[in-house]
């Protein structure tokens, strides 16, 4: 039996909805969800398995969930920018992810360095807009109707069908054999996905723009068949951010503790001993050198 399998990368401006997208479509919390912009700060596959009732074709779909489209002269910012417009150029077909509220200044941007590569639209959010300001925001996207195959209004957060968006992506992916096993959800290591729930209670956790200027590095983890034991270092660039973090009587770092432990206890339904400590780590967002530590290569 012929089968399909590609790349989709996710692409759209900060705050688009793509990480509660991608985490609602292979059932899982794996990537990091906030309500602030940026969260997500490197590539990550999300392999969903599709048939087509009709054609009897099996397909695997690589969604690839990337950094927003944020134009900013920080080196972090910047890395995060090539990370997206090398997903652009090496995936079969583009979703964009665009948030119903926004103006269409973000997909007028993303049009300009897109050419000709296949994409659908999945305007997100609508649970925030009236029926009439949906059809009037669709209505917008129409003029661009002979760009994208497909527009798709939904609520990721909300919604539970996506049958046909998937089977109009897998409609123009290339006939190719299965990448990944058959019951894997992503190619990230368990580790990886521990950073990333981590920093999601350290984003949640703490306001304003320390989050940006924070990592994790998943030092150890010793496992066992009751207990997941994981040693975690969180680092910040200013010893007045170790402060907050830790927070008075510690209660922050308890807090930031608590979430992640409940997170990944869900996720891999067994008990979780989470040790966090924090470090100081100067100016690590700032440069070359010390963002390559992260696993930022910038170059």
């Amino acid at each position: 039996m012929k089968t399909k399998c590609g790349f989709v990368g996710v692409i759209g401006k900060p705050n688009a909805g793509k990480s509660t997208f991608l985490n609602k479509i292979v059932g899982q919390n794996i990537a990091l969800v906030s309500h602030k912009v940026n969260a997500t700060r490197k590539r990550m596959n999300f392999i969903v398995p599709f048939e087509d009732i009709a054609s009897g074709e099996m397909g695997q779909i690589i969604f690839v969930d990337t950094p927003g489209l944020d134009y900013q002269e920080k080196l972090l910012n910047q890395f995060m920018l090539k990370e997206a417009l090398r997903v652009h150029q090496e995936s079969d077909i583009i979703l964009f992810i665009a948030s119903a509220t926004d103006t269409l200044e973000g997909y007028e941007e993303f049009l300009h360095f897109n050419e000709n590569k296949p994409h659908v639209v999945l305007l997100n959010k609508i649970d925030l807009l009236s029926q009439e300001k949906i059809l009037a925001k669709i209505a917008l996207y129409q003029k661009y109707q002979d760009k994208f195959l497909a527009i798709f209004p939904m609520s990721a957060k909300k919604d539970e069908n996506f049958h046909q968006l998937l089977k109009t992506i897998h409609t123009s992916l290339p006939y190719a054999p299965f990448l990944f096993d058959s019951e894997d959800l992503t190619d990230l290591k368990l580790r990886d996905i521990y950073k990333e729930l981590i920093r999601e209670s350290v984003f949640n956790n703490l306001s304003d723009e320390l989050p940006y200027e924070s990592d994790v590095v998943v030092e150890k983890v010793i496992e066992s068949d009751k207990i997941e034991k994981i040693f975690a270092k969180i680092f910040v660039e200013k010893e007045s951010q170790k402060s907050m973090v830790i927070g008075s009587n510690a209660n922050t770092i308890k807090r930031i503790g608590k979430s992640a432990r409940e997170k990944i206890e869900h996720l891999i339904q067994k008990k979780v001993f989470l040790q966090l400590n924090v470090f100081v780590h100067k100016s690590w967002s700032k440069e070359k050198d010390k963002l390559k530590f992260f696993g930022y290569d910038i170059d």
